[in-house]
């Protein structure tokens, strides 16, 4: 068994697309438009077959920004090394992303950072 995709509900379908594409080296699906539901997405394939469904429609419009929510708390991206791990913080954050937890090990032995992708979702960066 495995999971197939995470389906992340966004506010700007082509932004959060251009991010994952240029920071994660996602490969986008073709655009699917359902016109009845107003509903649009696109599956982003990373290199090793994970895939991230991003999804909009009119109606879903808000979030509660920068708080802790009940349900999907991060998406954990592994990047393989501990220095990939911090040039790619370091990256995101030259370019003004939110940086919410600097470069670490934490006391169950992870080696991660956590920033926030360009609609606030936090992103776990591991190795």
């Amino acid at each position: 068994m495995k999971i197939e995709h995470v389906g992340l509900w966004v506010k700007d379908l082509e932004n959060m697309r251009a991010f994952y594409e240029t920071y994660f080296n996602a490969t986008s699906s073709e655009l699917y438009h359902n016109p009845k539901t107003s509903f649009h997405s696109y599956f982003l394939t990373f290199s090793d077959g994970a895939r991230l469904e991003i999804m909009q429609r009119d109606d879903i419009t808000t979030r509660t920004m920068g708080k802790e929510i009940l349900g999907f708390a991060h998406l954990a991206i592994s990047l393989g090394s501990k220095e990939t791990v911090d040039n790619l913080t370091t990256i995101l954050v030259m370019e003004g992303y939110e940086l919410i937890s600097p470069c670490r090990t934490t006391g169950d032995g992870y080696y991660e950072s956590v920033v926030a992708d360009p609609e606030g979702n936090r992103l776990e960066l591991t190795i």
